[in-house]
């Protein structure tokens, strides 16, 4: 099939090149050129893990090339995916002003049947919205079909999660849009569960929200369990052997960050209340995650003598987790930005964000020069394997504070460190 992807951003990439393995002839489309120009040349402009080596593959095979030229790239394509962001907005709905502009488009340029995609996570009764759409800006009536078809890959394992699903979701309101979905999906060996597109966009929102709800849950937990003496991470092995329950997402930190989980439990917050049926477990899952830093910030507060002006705190990871450049939301910056609001001095890491405005630096001894403590709070392997020995007569007063609870606090301890995790007793 000759595949359109509107929208360069790892779902989108990432989306394509699995096509290009499975035999379909792919175009990138994007308005930023910058973007456009680094994929062209087979160079990933944001950080994901395996997937540079495919681009560079299927670019040098010419199996999938990437333009700016809209009209020609949906012309020329049959089957179109939109990948493109819908950001929070007002009063946390979904923003679908890029959802809304690209189906505008495929309208005004569409010459025969298409079956236009959406893989961008949208609320329920988008794909109707998006019908619409096209068909305001169509010159004249050309048949095609809208189809809800949600990804479900984890930035930092998106390479994997694309090869490797766990389910793959087609809504569809016709025979002929759900054959063309079928065999493009046909090379893949999981479960396809065929729906309207309602429920397919529902399925998505109700997934994130519920991993969202066990990272509350778990972190909630971890409260008590501090307060009674009790390793948190003993409880989530326990509960998370039964397979009922499951052990992923059940690691107490600090909270759940990134493009997805806050943005997507938001939406679906409003959406149920405009059904006049409001998910009030949803609410709290939100309320309990805003509270994390704050209590985690307590924590610091008390161990460093109740003050934090003039202290040298060395933060470690910006990203939302590892293995991602991704920083929308990310926990780290929510701290750093408490911290610096009670006037101490921040030095921070991360061994691929680069962020402005922040006193950064290249190593991890540089970092943590001087400080009166070190807070990890980004899950990175290299932070796991310091030589944590060595960096101590580096600090100023050897405290940890591991908001990933990724370190072993006995042999930690035992370097004479101090070490606080999240109920890690």
């Amino acid at each position: 099939m000759k595949i359109l992807i509107v929208g360069t951003g790892y779902v989108g990439t990432t989306t394509g090149l699995i096509f290009c393995k499975m035999g379909h002839q792919v175009t990138g489309l994007d308005l930023d050129e910058r973007k456009i120009n680094a994929l062209q040349a087979g160079k990933l402009y944001f950080y994901e893990p395996g997937l540079e080596d495919l681009l560079t593959k299927h670019v040098s095979a010419q199996n999938i090339r990437f333009t700016t030229d809209t009209e020609n790239a949906v012309k020329e394509n049959d089957v179109i995916f939109i990948c493109v962001g819908t950001p929070l907005g007002p009063q946390g709905k979904a923003d679908l002003t890029f959802v809304k502009n690209v189906a505008g488009t495929i309208g005004r340029y569409m010459n025969h049947y298409k079956v236009i995609v959406t893989k961008s996570t949208v609320p329920v009764g988008t794909a109707e919205n998006v019908t619409n759409w096209i068909k305001e800006n169509q010159p004249s009536s050309i048949p095609f079909d809208v189809v809800s078809n949600p990804e479900f890959l984890r930035e930092g394992s998106a390479l994997h999660d694309a090869l490797n699903p766990d389910r793959i979701v087609i809504g569809a309101s016709s025979d002929k849009a759900r054959a063309v979905m079928r065999n493009l999906y046909k090379d893949f060996q999981c479960p396809i569960i065929e729906t309207n597109p309602q429920a397919s966009e529902m399925i998505k929102y109700a997934a994130n929200s519920f991993l969202a709800m066990k990272i509350s849950f778990i972190n909630e937990l971890a409260r008590v369990c501090d307060a009674l003496g009790i390793n948190v991470n003993d409880i989530s092995t326990g509960i998370g052997l039964d397979h009922r329950i499951g052990p992923h997402f059940l690691r107490a930190g600090m909270g759940f960050g990134g493009s997805c989980f806050p943005k997507d439990v938001n939406a679906l917050i409003q959406t149920s209340k405009e059904t006049g049926r409001p998910l009030s477990i949803l609410e709290k899952v939100v309320q309990v995650n805003d509270e994390q830093q704050l209590y985690f910030m307590k924590k610091i507060r008390q161990v460093l003598g109740g003050n934090l002006e003039n202290k040298t705190i060395a933060v470690l990871g910006l990203a939302f987790k590892a293995n991602t450049d991704d920083t929308r939301e990310s926990p780290s910056l929510i701290l750093i930005e408490k911290l610096r609001g009670e006037q101490a001095a921040v030095q921070v890491h991360d061994p691929v964000v680069k962020s402005a405005g922040l006193m950064q630096f290249s190593k991890v001894e540089e970092t943590v020069k001087g400080a009166d403590a070190v807070i990890l709070c980004t899950d990175w392997n290299d932070y796991k394997n310091l030589d944590w020995a060595a960096l101590k007569p580096l600090m100023k007063q050897p405290v940890i504070f591991d908001g990933r609870n990724m370190l072993n606090k006995t042999k930690i301890e035992e370097l004479g460190f101090r070490y606080l995790g999240v109920a890690n007793h």
